[in-house]
């Protein structure tokens, strides 16, 4: 009896599919060239990010400095590098602890019927305050070093990924297998961890990416009003609040990092667009 062989059609992953939708792909790329200009700036960069030259203060781009020279000679091109470092690095610190704090918030709040009242309470007490208002104070209370900031905008932005895992946590806690596995006698953590976290993974990596694009740009307004990272270490948001008293004669010392948190943003929403489109079942069926 002769065997029959049948075609095998494996799903294509999500990298396949984000690549495959063209606003997606130039979001995902744009942001692949930042990220990885940023790991090699040590070797792009062609000065030093802290080198001084007085001599050769405000200075057009040219082919010595393709993006001019601030007030102290500095190259921006190169102190564009570094701060995209910085910039990204605070961005993806934020993500990860406004998501370990908003999780751990919502899985209580949408699992645990009796902490909900109080926990939801305390995420609508959080969000009632404007962003930038509670970073400034939580940055003015615990000092401005990088570190200080992450926590500040950590817990600024944790309240909105608690609220996306809270109202999944609602639905997937009355699901069959949720209610069969506490049935068997399932210990909680468990359940949580492999029936509810699993689940809730795909709201919580498109908010993640949402989350990113607004912690740089809280980032970079922090250091512009003078309250974030230590001047000393260079970021988009100083280099657009040095700029500023130069704009009209230098408007380029400002003009280049506000057109790099424009592009950074917007690739990363670009991105997030894509994600929520492919991971929500109800909007994938349109695509």
């Amino acid at each position: 009896m002769a065997a029959i062989s049948v075609p095998l059609h494996s799903e294509p992953n999500i990298l396949s599919r984000l690549i495959g939708r063209p606003t997606s792909a130039i979001g995902l790329t744009v942001l692949a060239v930042i990220v990885l200009a940023a790991i090699l700036a040590p070797v792009i960069a062609p000065y030093a990010p802290s080198k001084l030259s007085i001599a050769s203060r405000l200075h057009p781009p040219s082919l010595d400095h393709l993006f001019g020279t601030d007030d102290l000679g500095r190259d921006v091109f190169t102190r564009m590098l570094y701060a995209a470092r910085t910039s990204l690095s605070v961005g993806f610190a934020v993500v990860i602890l406004s998501s370990i704090i908003g999780t751990i918030l919502g899985l209580t709040a949408g699992y645990f019927k009796r902490l909900d009242t109080p926990v939801s309470r305390l995420i609508d007490a959080m969000m009632a305050f404007p962003d930038i208002l509670l970073a400034i104070a939580l940055v003015a209370a615990l000092g401005a070093t990088a570190t200080n900031v992450v926590v500040a905008l950590g817990v600024v932005y944790a309240p909105r990924i608690a609220r996306v895992v809270r109202a999944s946590t609602l639905v997937i806690r009355e699901l069959p297998y949720v209610e069969a596995a506490r049935a068997l006698g399932v210990p909680t953590p468990i359940i949580l961890i492999r029936h509810v976290l699993r689940n809730v993974t795909s709201p919580l990596l498109v908010q993640g990416t949402f989350i990113f694009a607004n912690a740089i740009l809280a980032e970079a307004g922090l250091s512009f009003l003078g309250v974030g990272i230590s001047p000393d270490i260079p970021t988009w948001g100083t280099m657009i609040a040095t700029g500023r008293q130069y704009m009209d004669q230098a408007g380029w010392v400002m003009m280049f990092p506000g057109a790099a948190i424009v592009v950074t943003v917007l690739s990363l929403q670009l991105l997030g667009d894509g994600l929520r489109d492919l991971l929500d079942p109800r909007l994938a069926k349109d695509i």
